[in-house]
């Protein structure tokens, strides 16, 4: 009788090993104080950092969604692990939460180690973006469950925040500013509905030029990440939103009591270049729904604070804070 290995039945325990050696340089540039131990342990450990009167542990979790379709389809894998950390490094500052240390899920079909490493590899820039270690993370070959080139991935921050400081919502006052950071394109979001307009209505190539470079150039532009922007300008910022899937008619609302609506001023938004690309094919108010539509962040600030904030980042007001129900309105 003929016997099988688990290698006949798809999953690779030496590639795995493999992989495992190739990203521990990789893990280990993201060290920062407060990390314990190293890769290869049953539990990433991070010690709570001091200085804190009531810290609070936060959590976020997240995805790439279909922009990973991209990735794979165009051989171009050391991008979305920067995504994969911003998206969810960013929700934690919208509860004022620093991030500490980050875990990674990477499951496909058959486990190509250099596809995998360069993943990581992105993840771990991504970390050292953040200012936040990779302690720990899973990769899953599974096969049957996935195509042997497909990948999916899921990432998750942790992060400590001050008690006193977590409810931003009640802080925010009618006749407060909104300043909009921008975003680096479409982010993490709105990729099925890109690429349905991009290469199936308008019959576009990863190679046709766009702003002098492929478009899935473009396309595949990491998220921007921050951090380091919320650690430099905590004690200006009222309270934040990110600016993600539903665009910022859904998200602004987040960051606003039931008494205060957002007034923004349409034409100040400074779309960016890709989103003008798509434009003729869909509407108006779905592409808001959809897309980040080049903001990426959104500030609630005082007026005394405007000069400080516009003066050390590249945001500009797009409106403020009135008197109404909770929702962000275009004007």
């Amino acid at each position: 009788m003929s016997q099988i290995s688990y290698k006949d039945a798809g999953v690779d325990i030496d590639a795995g090993n493999s992989f495992v050696e190739n990203i521990k340089p990789l893990v280990k540039s993201t060290k920062i104080p407060g990390v314990l131990g190293g890769i290869g342990s049953f539990a990433g450990a991070f010690e709570l950092p001091k200085g804190f009167k009531e810290p609070v542990i936060l959590a976020a979790t997240d995805g790439v969604g279909t922009k990973l379709k991209l990735a794979i389809d165009s051989g171009i894998h050391n991008t979305v692990g920067i995504d994969l950390v911003a998206m969810c490094v960013n929700d934690l500052l919208c509860n004022f939460g620093t991030p500490s240390f980050f875990l990674d899920y990477y499951a496909t079909g058959k486990l190509d180690v250099d596809v995998a490493t360069n993943v990581v590899a992105g993840i771990a820039e991504g970390c050292i973006r953040s200012e936040c270690a990779l302690i720990g993370g899973e990769t899953a070959e599974m096969p049957g469950m996935y195509s042997e080139d497909d990948y999916d991935l899921a990432g998750f921050a942790i992060g400590v925040a001050e008690k006193s400081e977590m409810d931003r919502v009640s802080l925010v006052r009618a006749g407060h500013k909104l300043i909009a950071l921008p975003s680096s394109g479409l982010h993490s979001n709105g990729f099925s509905l890109a690429r349905k307009v991009l290469f199936d209505k308008m019959n576009l190539d990863f190679n046709d030029d766009f702003n002098d470079k492929p478009l899935i150039e473009t396309l595949l532009t990491p998220t921007n990440i921050y951090v380091k922007m919320f650690k430099e300008l905590k004690n200006e910022i009222v309270a934040m939103a990110h600016i993600t899937g539903g665009g910022i008619v859904e998200n602004l609302p987040r960051a606003l009591p039931e008494n205060l609506m957002a007034e923004i001023k349409e034409d100040s938004i400074k779309v960016l270049p890709i989103f003008e690309l798509m434009a003729p094919h869909i509407e108006r108010a779905e592409m808001f729904r959809a897309f980040n539509m080049g903001v990426g962040m959104i500030l609630i600030v005082e007026d005394s604070n405007i000069k400080t904030i516009l003066s050390r980042t590249d945001g500009y007001l797009i409106g403020e804070i009135k008197e109404g129900k909770r929702e962000a309105v275009m004007i």
